[in-house]
């Protein structure tokens, strides 16, 4: 149901209005204005629509107006007519605070963060007393990453007001895209205390004891405390499935055979660097948002992620035989993990998935990437090379990543044909942001090696973070034709067909195998939850 935040500083407005209608002369324009906001208060958008548009016909310069139309279309699912409402509302009115706070909510549903910032910050800069604008602002900045700032902003939600669960919720999700699982959990569990039946966080504890924590017991107590909410989530039926998997793989085994003592059948298999490297699942967003505009219904929505990037974000090694010291993997942060649960993503248009913005734009299906498509290279000074190569891996593994950009560069200018530089060089641009430059060292790298496992899947995750999601599963789909059992990149392909291309029969083909390749990846319990979830 649609709710208006009660704007005391323009209720004066709306005085001269309701004396003329009571005294029974209200122009045409004031009368479209107040039917079309009682037509708003009731729900009835289609006729709120109308109304409005006559009163903007016949009184043009009224912001007020404007700003209500933009909250029918946007109610009505006409996202392009609503943004050009509020835009005209603001471009009449800059100060108008609740027309700032409107759009920076659909730029939020949009999956635009980076606009949606840029409204909260005009919104909080007018009215820095708002709790709920500073949580609008540090959503939109945690979705972008911006960890630090939105900490900030959600603190001073809770300096605004101390007892908000959605502050303490959010500060949980930044601890977990800071690898904090602890942290994220005593957040999680703050926000309970305050309101018990706070089903994001009791939902995100759960995951995070699951998956992080490593306590399935308390977690499916959770799972199940969940469930009996007296209000029953949307997801209820999707949540339920996983907690009875669960329940089931934590039942004791009846069987004749007797299992030592001494063993751990939960950590028996040997786990190498690339399947460590797996991110673990992310806990679901926040949901239920307050919002002037929309009053949402759901009870749990799924991961802001901006889109979130699906794949880990790189091999687990930086490939070298001849470093002595293998440079440290970039960490990945909640947001840009792989999460094929993407647990309650069912709301495509309420989503809070995160737009990552990066140099290819922001259409993923239609984007492509400008290959370069460079020749073999003929060996240069391979002695020279690997000193400045050494250099490089020292650096990285300090996480110098600009002297380690330095380094491999010199080691490739010395040598052209040395390809563990250019791999190498690859990660050190992706960890340093530097996307398209890191895209031209992968090529350079295959132009060597064409059938580099690592260094074609390190390009395929580039293209995707790049927003050129056809080329990277071009990418990785050349890697399967080479190789076919390759658990890392089936997962990689079936989370964009999932997540980004919301193809489910070929997500559900590659989570399949994944599973039969390696039952105990770390996110086995997570693709079974979304096999369960999305049967065909």
């Amino acid at each position: 149901m649609l709710t208006i935040k009660n704007w005391i500083g323009k209720i004066a407005i709306f005085f001269p209005l309701i004396a003329l209608l009571l005294s029974g002369c209200t122009p045409p324009g004031p009368r479209a204005l107040l039917s079309g906001k009682k037509l708003l208060d009731r729900g009835d958008y289609g006729d709120a629509i109308a109304k409005l548009q006559t009163a903007v016909t016949l009184m043009p310069t009224n912001s007020l107006a404007w700003d209500y139309l933009g909250i029918a279309w946007h109610q009505s699912g006409e996202i392009t007519n609503a943004v050009r409402a509020y835009q005209q509302a603001l471009t009449l009115d800059p100060d108008l605070t609740e027309a700032h706070y409107n759009l920076g909510c659909l730029w939020l549903e949009q999956n635009r963060a980076d606009l949606a910032k840029s409204e909260f910050t005009a919104f909080t800069l007018r009215d820095g007393n708002s709790a709920d604008g500073w949580l609008k602002l540090g959503e939109a900045q945690m979705r972008l990453r911006e960890l630090t700032l939105a900490e900030k902003s959600f603190n001073e939600t809770l300096r605004l007001d101390p007892k908000n669960p959605e502050a303490l919720n959010d500060l949980g999700l930044v601890q977990v895209q800071r690898n904090r699982a602890s942290d994220a959990a005593r957040f999680f569990d703050n926000a309970l205390k305050v309101q018990p039946d706070y089903a994001p966080a009791l939902l995100n504890l759960a995951i995070v004891y699951e998956n992080n924590l490593n306590n399935r017991p308390f977690a499916l107590k959770k799972y199940r405390e969940y469930l009996s909410l007296k209000a029953r989530p949307e997801n209820w039926e999707s949540v339920n499935a996983h907690a009875q998997v669960l329940e089931r793989e934590l039942a004791p085994p009846v069987a004749s055979v007797q299992i030592p003592a001494n063993s751990n059948p939960e950590k028996s298999a040997a786990v190498s660097p690339r399947d460590s490297a797996n991110p673990k699942s992310a806990p679901a967003s926040k949901q239920n948002l307050k919002t002037p505009v929309v009053k949402s219904d759901e009870s749990v929505r799924s991961a802001p992620d901006v889109k979130t990037d699906t794949v880990s974000n790189g091999p687990a090694e930086i490939a070298s035989a001849r470093s002595e010291k293998p440079a440290k993997p970039e960490k990945r942060g909640f947001l840009q993990q792989m999460n094929p649960m993407n647990l309650f993503h069912h709301n495509a248009g309420n989503s809070s998935a995160k737009t990552e913005t990066a140099p290819g734009g922001t259409d993923s299906q239609a984007n492509r990437y400008h290959y370069q498509n460079p020749p073999a290279p003929v060996a240069g000074d391979r002695g020279a090379a690997e000193q400045a190569f050494r250099r490089g891996v020292q650096a990285q593994t300090d996480q110098d990543f600009a002297e380690a950009i330095r380094d491999y560069q010199e080691a490739t200018q010395a040598d052209p044909a040395y390809y563990d530089a250019y791999y190498n060089l690859g990660l050190a641009e992706t960890s340093a942001g530097h996307l398209p430059e890191a895209a031209r060292a992968y090529e350079f790298a295959l132009a060597i090696r064409p059938d580099s496992l690592d260094g074609r899947y390190g390009f395929a995750l580039v293209l995707k973070r790049m927003r050129f999601v056809p080329d990277a599963v071009n990418e990785l789909e050349k890697l399967l034709a080479r190789y076919p059992n390759d658990a890392r990149t089936h997962l990689a392909l079936a989370n964009i067909y999932a997540q980004e291309l919301h193809q489910q029969a070929k997500a559900r083909a590659h989570y399949l195998k994944v599973l039969e390749l390696d039952p105990r990846n770390p996110q086995a319990a997570a693709i079974r939850f979304w096999l369960t979830s999305n049967q065909p």
